[in-house]
């Protein structure tokens, strides 16, 4: 038996006939008008997983031979590693440059990209032409990052695993942080932030990392021999002296706390002792943070060769710098150095 609500909007609609007739054409113009346009206007790309896609890279075009690529020293068991803790699957062209760069001036080392968004056991690669472009240098490793696994068998095991941990303001960058010293700790080589530009090879800066400004070291570059005693005490006051509600508690601070005391210093300077080398700014941060904006300014060759006369890589400080526009082509310090040292990148950044 029909509800009597039913029955009493069925007398409704019978007595209105012609009004229901209208409201239901008028309803079915509106919906079938509506897939119409939103069918004509999708993007068809739209109905593949949301990663960046673009045609294939021509390897022969953009690395068209061996000397292509920076000669160096004959080939090692040193890695290059870089870190995306993010699930970030669409490299930047900051990105893309930095490994370009480092594959090119370290030409016997493997240069390996972990990325935290990668599926695990998934042997292709997503769609993107950054992936294309660095596939193409045959010492380009990208892999997934097991965090799991990496923490294993380290001090940060428990601290990665305590379950309240993502909620923190600066988990991200935090994250980051114990990635670089457990990396360096269990395996050694070279770490390098994904906003570097690497201009020479970096192997000869052993067990180093350097200074970024007054009293202040940076994490951003680290070059350690594996299970090194200084990497093991950063590993403990990671977790010891743990705070992850303040920033750079546990990046530049840490680092800054751990070399005062490993050589007994008040205050951080250009030095060596017990084997760790703590490096000019002028080495791997020739501009200061506060000075970010140079990179965009223009300069000549003869200032550009000046200022980069005693350094091996330039921070390009992607936090702040990330949102000004680059001219292309163009003077600019930042340009120049694109075009000189991750020169795919730069011939991809032109044609978009």
């Amino acid at each position: 038996r029909m509800p009597s609500c039913l029955l009493k909007l069925s007398r409704l609609l019978l007595s209105h006939k012609p009004w229901v007739l209208f409201v239901l054409i008028f309803v079915f113009v509106s919906f079938a008008y509506i897939k119409l346009h939103s069918g004509i206007w999708e993007d068809p790309k739209g109905r593949v997983p949301p990663y960046g896609l673009s045609a294939e890279i021509s390897c022969a075009h953009h690395v068209p031979s061996a000397l292509s690529i920076a000669a160096g020293p004959p080939p090692s068991t040193g890695n290059v590693f870089f870190v995306e803790t993010s699930e970030q699957t669409a490299p930047s062209y900051l990105f893309s440059c930095s490994v370009e760069s480092a594959a090119r001036t370290h030409p016997g080392a493997r240069v390996v990209v972990l990325m935290k968004g990668l599926a695990k056991g998934n042997s292709s690669l997503p769609k993107h032409w950054a992936f294309s472009l660095l596939s193409c240098f045959p010492n380009v490793q990208i892999r997934p990052l097991d965090l799991t696994q990496l923490f294993s068998g380290t001090p940060l095991k428990r601290w990665y695993l305590w379950p309240l941990r993502h909620w923190e303001p600066y988990f991200l960058p935090v994250l980051s942080d114990a990635c670089r010293i457990v990396l360096m700790w269990k395996f050694g080589g070279i770490y390098l932030d994904t906003d570097f530009i690497v201009l020479k090879n970096l192997q000869n800066l052993t067990n180093a990392l350097g200074i970024q400004g007054e009293d202040v070291l940076n994490g951003a570059f680290l070059s350690f021999k594996p299970k090194h005693k200084f990497m093991e005490l950063c590993m403990q006051d990671f977790v010891q002296d743990y705070n992850g509600w303040v920033w750079g508690h546990q990046g530049p601070e840490l680092l800054t706390r751990v070399f005062k005391k490993w050589c007994s210093l008040r205050t951080i300077r250009s030095t060596s002792c017990k084997g760790v080398s703590a490096l000019a700014p002028e080495a791997v941060y020739p501009i200061p943070w506060q000075d970010w904006r140079k990179l965009f300014e223009a300069v000549s060759a003869q200032e550009l060769h000046k200022l980069l006369h005693n350094t091996y890589a330039v921070h390009v400080w992607n936090k702040l710098s990330h949102g000004t526009k680059l001219e292309i082509p163009s003077q600019a310090l930042l340009a120049q150095l694109y075009a000189q040292f991750c020169p795919a990148t730069y011939a991809k950044m032109k044609q978009d």
